[in-house]
């Protein structure tokens, strides 16, 4: 079993136990998708992908892990091409929760 290092053990903590409650290794590339990018995170949870952890560890940015399943590539990439289509409240929505979420600790 491996553990992320961080400098805050608060966010050790949170990212091991949402790796133990959803079973995935987030070290492991096979089983997640991660990006630095706040609109595509909001866009990828709009299209009903997992969002498992926010790692920390950088204190500039947050990285955003989410399952790894079959078409979540394709759905980041047409995000960045400008071909995803998505309701605009909910993308909305999602951005405001991910925010919440970052400045809440």
């Amino acid at each position: 079993m491996r553990f992320l290092i961080f400098k805050n053990v608060h966010y050790q903590s949170l990212v091991i136990t949402m790796k133990k409650k959803s079973g995935v290794d987030v070290n492991d590339s096979a089983q997640v998708f991660t990006t630095y990018d706040l609109g595509v995170a909001a866009a990828l949870l709009c299209a009903d992908f997992e969002l498992l952890a926010l790692d920390r560890a950088n204190s500039r940015k947050v990285l955003f892990i989410f399952r790894r399943v079959a078409r979540i590539d394709d759905t980041a990439n047409s995000y960045f091409a400008g071909h995803l289509e998505t309701n605009a409240r909910s993308f909305f929505d999602q951005l405001k929760a991910l925010k919440n979420r970052l400045y809440s600790d």
